[in-house]
């Protein structure tokens, strides 16, 4: 029975030995399958295709849009507002909302195409063995068992077992992370539980051929090879809510519950008082529907859009808008290592000489020590190079190639004055390449390779007068401790040739060689990684590095960028495969580095963060990432390097690919919820301040202050214009100085119930006061003056809550025109409706004398004054001193504006 079952359950096929894959396949490696049995496999196991559930319905997503409890809350006001008659304010709602379904809908379709991008990975056509002879058949018409030609250039189309290799190199970055590509190796012995980056006897779908053939056996296709495996764990992720979109929730649902009781309390005490019942119904009915923000999800919109259109201007494309303010609230960023981290390049950065000098930048070309180490990185090399563009060949010998250049040798030169006559290619049972050239004094022969496979071949090692007894000891270690600081090492080795025939011994030539030295590669770290991470620290964001790389090179890149401290723990991904869930939730939040993480890990890492209580990014470029960018709260990824498929999947595109875009575009995600709740905070203490007037208006003998029309107008015109201006407010100077907000932190948090509650009663209170002074003097502009203080108040406020703790004059009137505008705007409005005889009638609404409008006019900047010195309170830290953080940090405010300070000092 052929079991093609993927993951844990498939038969260990990277561990068996090739004739136990023949046997378990059922199948000769030389015939291969019958036309007819190849047809009854597909008919078995399906076609060679990721499936696609078609669970993604576009009319139930757009449904969805409109489930939101202040979308269903909009909507009864839209509904009572048209039952009143305020058609104008219906049409209002209903036009926002239709507005937030469309956005939410394009956003989310986009976000579900990662699966078509997953499919488009495998290649149109394969060679392969049927009947006897080598036949080419669409991709989608392999079935287990097939035998399968690969060559270089050739993009993997199944899971399958190399039995046949000729060096053969496979790129599978895109897959495991690991950012050399993989020497194959047929006769290898691995253990059962080897990671997937370390199968060097396996081929799987999607990963790039780049040197070398193979005769491979298909043992699992579509949802039974890893990157099916990795679609099933896509389709099983489910985006979770973005914490603004958890505060706006729980704020609807609060918010429902409060009107409801505002309109029982403001009807009973009306009724009681011996109002109209009529008047006091629209009255109740009214202040309700001015009580629900009706402009919030315009103005969450607004800005969560004029957020990603400047995140796009610095190289950050928003896919989802809610990511935007999600960047805000990150608490931890989990980062791929290569090619986000890192170049995906190799570098030479470590030139060791065979007596122990060392030095980390090529050496000079006339040196003459260092002639025959670069002759041998030059000649023992197989890259093309091209005009104008990167040269062609494996990533490690461009590295030695560039080298070559940097030290000013002349290649081309060189390769005309020693013409390679034979070669032994490089061989993963070898672990070393030879090459003999022609040279200007006889055949030479250069072998470059693994220390390990080289040093015991050499008996002697270069030296400035001559060759000297080769100190094998000291070489070792010279390696092990240049493969400790992360570097991939190579051995260089040559000898000179007596003869050179027409054929090559292999093992006569690479005996009794001569050590030239050592040289170190490295996948680099991009420019400009390390400062942003010194910024994501002083913002109070945790990054971890998750690398499907060996734990050694991981762990060096880590101590590179200042990520850990030696001695620092290195988490292995079968590590975390291990821990409890309680175990992951203490442990992963301590650590820096996880090593050799396989898609499923990552995702529990993603996992064990959210878990713990933390808001968790995930950067990645490789088809491997693409579920736990999908899990995150946010998934980031590369839009240079990276694969469709992570692209897809994620919620912001770098196009850049720099890491340090993230901290812009967390600087960004921390304004927009900055201005949010600025808004939020204007507007409900706005309606705090209607409510505190029409509620305590009869205990102290006035009348009702406000008609229905009045009301809805204020809420018309203070919270649309100047509400709006409110989101596009620049960010405050310490945005970047303190720590992320918690993630259970209620939007009402940091002092803005306790604001809404007692500005809200000062404006009621004003309100009230010049009430009763118009009405006491026997002015029939009472009313009138209600209205106009009421309304001028609450545009003093909106100048208030610009910054929630510097001062107005700190942060500069002119600093944001749009408010400005805004608020002239609806103080001339205000004023027409006053004044303009044809407005009267409408708003009832009669003109006021010089003495009432200078009164209006000023009792407003009491609000101004007041707020103000709120304000200086909290700077002082005497006012809503909160105890709350960010789990899992210690850090205070004051340590990170100090942080800050230092690093701006530096700038």
């Amino acid at each position: 029975m052929i079991d093609t079952a993927s993951g844990a359950d498939r038969p260990a096929y990277h561990v068996m030995a090739p004739a136990q894959v023949v046997a378990q396949l059922d199948v000769d490696p030389d015939q291969g399958l019958s036309t007819t049995e190849a047809e009854r496999r597909r008919t078995c196991f399906g076609d060679n295709r990721i499936a696609d559930e078609d669970r993604f319905r576009p009319l139930l997503l757009l449904v969805r849009q409109f489930t939101d409890v202040m979308i269903l809350i909009l909507a009864a006001a839209a509904i009572v507002a048209g039952l009143i008659g305020e058609v104008t304010d219906t049409v209002a709602i209903l036009v926002i909302m239709v507005l937030n379904a469309v956005v939410g809908f394009v956003q989310d379709f986009r976000a579900e195409r990662a699966l078509q991008a997953l499919k488009s990975l495998a290649t149109p056509t394969v060679r392969v063995v049927r009947d006897g002879g080598v036949t080419t058949v669409s991709d989608t018409d392999l079935v287990p068992g097939d035998v399968v030609l690969l060559e270089a250039g050739n993009i993997v189309p199944a899971d399958m077992r190399v039995i046949e290799t000729s060096d053969l190199t496979i790129d599978e970055a895109a897959l495991t992370g690991e950012s050399v590509p993989v020497v194959k190796n047929a006769a290898a012995s691995l253990a059962d539980d080897a990671a997937l980056g370390d199968r060097v006897t396996m081929a799987y779908k999607g990963t790039l051929v780049t040197r070398g053939r193979a005769r491979c056996l298909v043992v699992g296709t579509g949802a039974a090879t890893e990157l099916g495996h990795i679609a099933g764990l896509m389709r099983e992720r489910e985006r979770p809510m973005t914490p603004l979109q958890k505060r706006l929730a729980s704020f609807g649902r609060w918010l429902s519950l409060a009107v409801l009781g505002i309109c029982i309390i403001v009807l009973a005490a009306g009724l009681l008082r011996g109002e109209p019942p009529l008047l006091m119904v629209l009255t109740a009915i009214s202040l309700a529907v001015a009580a629900i923000p009706e402009a919030l999800p315009a103005v969450v919109t607004i800005a969560l859009a004029l957020g990603a259109k400047r995140m796009a201007a610095e190289m950050a494309l928003i896919r989802r808008l809610p990511a935007v303010e999600t960047l805000g609230s990150v608490t931890d960023i989990c980062s791929d290592k290569t090619g986000t981290l890192t170049e995906n390049r190799m570098r030479a950065e470590r030139f060791i000489l065979a007596n122990g000098e060392t030095r980390s930048t090529p050496p000079p070309a006339d040196a003459p020590d260092w002639q025959p180490y670069l002759l041998a990185m030059a000649l023992n090399n197989d890259v093309e190079p091209r005009a104008g563009g990167e040269p062609l060949g494996d990533p490690t010998e461009i590295a030695l190639w560039q080298a070559v250049e940097a030290a000013g040798v002349e290649r081309r030169t060189l390769l005309r004055d020693w013409p390679r006559r034979l070669e032994v290619p490089f061989d993963a049972g070898r672990r070393r390449m030879t090459t003999v050239h022609a040279g200007p004094n006889g055949p030479v022969a250069i072998v470059k390779g693994a220390p390990e496979a080289v040093l015991p071949l050499c008996t002697r090692q270069h030296g400035a007068e001559g060759d000297d007894m080769f100190d094998r000891p000291a070489a070792e270690a010279r390696a092990t401790e240049a493969a400790g600081q992360g570097f991939r090492v190579l051995a260089l080795a040559m000898r000179d040739l007596d003869a050179l025939g027409d054929a090559l011994d292999a093992d006569e030539v690479e005996a009794d060689l001569t050590f030239l030295g050592l040289v170190g590669m490295v996948d680099p770290p991009r420019a400009g990684v390390k400062e942003a991470l010194d910024l994501c620290r002083s913002a109070g964001i945790r990054v971890t590095m998750i690398s499907g790389d060996h734990p050694a090179t991981a762990a060096a890149i880590a101590m590179r960028l200042g990520m850990r401290d030696d001695g620092d723990r290195v988490l292995i991904g079968a590590e975390v495969a291990m821990l409890g869930d309680d175990q992951r939730r203490t442990i992963i939040p301590e650590t820096r580095v996880v090593a050799r993480a396989s898609p499923e890990q990552k995702i529990d890492i993603v996992t064990a963060l959210q878990a713990s209580g933390r808001i968790a990014a995930m950067t990645g470029d490789g088809v491997n990432d693409a579920p736990a960018l999908k899990q995150a709260d946010i998934g980031i990824a590369m839009g240079q390097k990276g694969t469709d498929v992570a692209r897809e999947a994620a919620d912001m595109v770098l196009l850049d690919d720099n890491f340090t875009t993230i901290v812009s575009a967390v600087r960004q995600g921390r304004r927009i919820y900055d201005n949010i709740r600025k808004f939020i905070k204007y507007t409900m203490t706005s309606n705090a301040g209607e409510i505190w007037a029409i509620f305590l208006a009869p205990f102290v003998g006035l009348p009702l202050p406000l008609l229905p029309i009045q009301i809805l107008w204020i809420n018309l015109m203070t919270d649309g214009l100047p509400g709006l201006a409110l989101s596009v407010e620049p960010a405050e100077r310490n945005v970047m100085a303190r720590p992320p907000r918690p993630p259970g932190e209620h939007v009402f948090a940091g002092g803005m119930w306790q604001h809404i509650v007692w500005v809200g009663l000062l404006i009621g209170g004003l309100t009230l006061g010049a009430q009763a002074w118009a009405y006491h003097a026997g002015s029939d502009n009472w009313q009138t003056v209600a209205f106009t203080v009421l309304t001028l108040s609450q545009l003093a406020h909106a100048l208030a809550v610009r910054s929630e703790r510097a001062s107005l004059l700190r942060i500069g009137l002119l600093s944001n025109p749009l408010l400005l505008g805004a608020i002239a705007l609806t103080l001339l409005l205000q004023l027409a409706v006053v004044f303009a005889s044809p407005l009267q009638p409408i708003f009832k609404t009669t003109g006021l004398s010089a003495v009432e409008l200078v009164v209006c006019l000023t009792l407003p900047l009491i609000v101004l004054i007041a707020v103000e010195a709120e304000k200086w309170l909290v700077r002082r830290g005497l006012l809503y001193r909160s105890g709350d953080e960010v789990p899992g940090f210690a850090k205070t405010q004051a340590e990170v504006e100090h942080q800050c300070a230092k690093r701006e000092a530096r700038r």
